[in-house]
């Protein structure tokens, strides 16, 4: 973990009430997919954590939906505005699991955390289906960066005003053949319901609310076949069989 001051670059909405915010700074705490990043905000007493969709050594970019008063603050700010965020949270994706064809199955803005995943596995010459899942047209992020990268993608969205008719449950006949692993990330019940029906290894990206989001109030604890675990510094990344539902 470490905090530092990032400098906002682009801030922009890019669906339905859902942006994605790009900052400047020392981010070389992060090192694997899946893990986030907490944003302090001014008459705040909590941090904000947000997935980190991709990053290097100096930039990184974060995708988050407007659902109360912290978001709607960081939606309000412009380039130029200065962040104090604590980088390098959590545990990530052991992007390791496939050999051959992976499947990422994603709700929502939990696209957001797949997507250095998915790269990384392509780069290593990896197969990657992506389902993405959302509950109509409007809400649809990500598809053509996923396509570019070379993955397969299908969309589902509940009232069918794109992409397949249904939830992600829906497009996993078709785009898990052949797959040896999965990872997904989006709401709990979905992921949930993917882990029930898929056999193959899979890890599942947890969400909940958080306090310190470095693991020192215990405040976001989850039921594991382990015992409990927090989900901001033992997870937010679980194996599927772990997790207690």
């Amino acid at each position: 973990m470490k905090q530092g001051k990032f400098i906002i670059r682009s801030n922009r909405e890019i669906a339905d009430r859902t942006f994605i915010l790009e900052v400047e700074g020392d981010c070389s705490a992060t090192e694997r997919a899946g893990q986030f990043a907490d944003i302090a905000l001014d008459g705040f007493f909590l941090r904000r954590p947000l997935a980190v969709m991709q990053w290097d050594a100096t930039k990184m970019s974060l995708i988050y939906k407007v659902v109360g008063e912290g978001t709607k603050k960081i939606a309000a700010m412009t380039p130029g505005e200065q962040l104090d965020i604590l980088t390098g949270l959590g545990n990530g994706f052991d992007a390791s699991l496939s050999s051959g064809k992976a499947l990422i199955v994603c709700g929502g803005i939990g696209a957001s955390p797949t997507f250095s995943l998915a790269k990384q596995l392509r780069e290593r010459g990896i197969e990657v289906n992506v389902i993405l899942g959302f509950n109509n047209a409007s809400e649809i992020i990500l598809e053509d960066e996923y396509k570019a990268l070379g993955c397969k993608v299908a969309v589902t969205t509940v009232d069918g005003s794109a992409g397949v008719r249904g939830f992600v449950t829906d497009a996993l006949d078709t785009m898990a053949t052949d797959c040896d692993c999965f990872y997904t990330c989006g709401p709990k019940i979905m992921m949930k319901a993917v882990c029930g029906a898929l056999e193959i290894p899979g890890e599942a990206s947890l969400e909940e609310r958080m306090g310190c989001g470095c693991g020192i109030c215990y405040g976001c604890t989850c039921h594991t076949s382990k015992g409990p675990k927090r989900v901001c510094a033992d997870g937010p990344v679980f194996k599927k069989e772990d997790i207690v539902w």
